[in-house]
């Protein structure tokens, strides 16, 4: 089993910036792909960046040139730096990743953008 750890949520002023963390723990052994998914009231859960174990990313269209992902492997965690955020981004983030074709969640982190 991994269990996955989201933090760095919180409320923001439109063009402010956040950063969150997954930190994955368990049986870590296997992890490649890690990402970050979010879910906004009243819609569907929709991917915004992930990342392989070779560092490869790619992103959501809505997100390319505000967000980066990254990840520290020695310490099983994945990051996603978020600037000029929007209003449109608030959302609940959540962490996935995958070992071996199997995927697990972490329970998110509520990302507001407000004034």
């Amino acid at each position: 089993q991994v269990q996955l750890v989201e933090s760095g949520g919180g409320l923001v002023q439109p063009g402010g910036s956040l950063r969150l963390s997954c930190a994955a723990s368990g049986r870590v052994f296997g992890i490649n792909t890690m990402a970050w998914y979010r879910q906004a009231p009243g819609k569907e859960r929709e991917l915004v960046a992930n990342i392989d174990g070779g560092g490869s990313a790619a992103y959501a269209d809505s997100v390319k040139g505000r967000f980066t992902i990254s990840r520290d492997n020695a310490k099983n965690t994945v990051y996603l730096q978020m600037n000029s955020l929007k209003p449109e981004d608030t959302a609940v983030y959540y962490c996935k990743v995958l070992k071996f074709g199997i995927a697990y969640w972490g329970k998110g982190t509520l990302v507001t953008v407000s004034s």
